[in-house]
């Protein structure tokens, strides 16, 4: 990583950076603080925003665990966030997303409607990965996908998508940008 890694468990000054502290672990739990929670812990109010918003995106939403980790791993895809990919994928594969599905995720030029007709993708995973590429790449939906993504999901599932998608972006350029994990260094 850029800076160094803040220690497991880090030092906290105050009662309130101790809550904190305590939440992230929460959230963790069976496991220890990750590199990602190690880097954001230099700052106890940007690391408890984090825990909370992206524990909700994670954990709190209507979303199935495949259109969920689809999101995260074609995000982390677009933007070369290899510890994202590294650690979302094999959710991906726990939750049944096959190896084949996986290969047609991992190519950002991947034809998605061809991989549809030949069953690796669903027609709902086809229009998650479009609409994310869509927000990734250029940031706006064109209409004729907005109108695929309504035809195919609720507005309470296309507002989770959508925060989703735009809170792995966050993620993913924070990871880059800070090289946590050591994974983007070492290409």
């Amino acid at each position: 990583m850029r800076l160094p890694y803040v220690a497991d468990p880090p030092l906290t000054q105050t009662p309130h950076d101790a809550q904190i502290l305590a939440r992230v672990q929460e959230r963790r739990a069976p496991g220890s603080l990750l590199p990602l929670d190690r880097a954001l812990l230099h700052s106890f109010p940007v690391a408890d925003g984090w825990n909370s918003f992206l524990g909700a995106i994670r954990a709190g939403t209507s979303l199935s665990p495949v259109i969920r980790e689809v999101i995260i791993c074609r995000v982390a895809i677009l933007n070369g966030a290899l510890f994202e990919w590294d650690h979302h994928a094999p959710i991906l594969s726990q939750a049944g997303f096959e190896d084949a599905a996986l290969q047609v995720l991992r190519d950002e030029h991947a034809d998605l409607a061809q991989s549809t007709r030949e069953g690796l993708l669903s027609p709902r995973v086809e229009v998650v990965l479009r609409y994310t590429d869509a927000m990734t790449k250029t940031i706006t939906v064109a209409d004729d996908l907005f109108t695929a993504v309504r035809e195919s999901f609720s507005t309470q599932e296309i507002v989770e998508i959508t925060a989703t998608v735009a809170a792995y972006n966050c993620v993913s350029r924070f990871l880059v940008a800070l090289d946590v994990g050591e994974k983007n260094s070492a290409t």
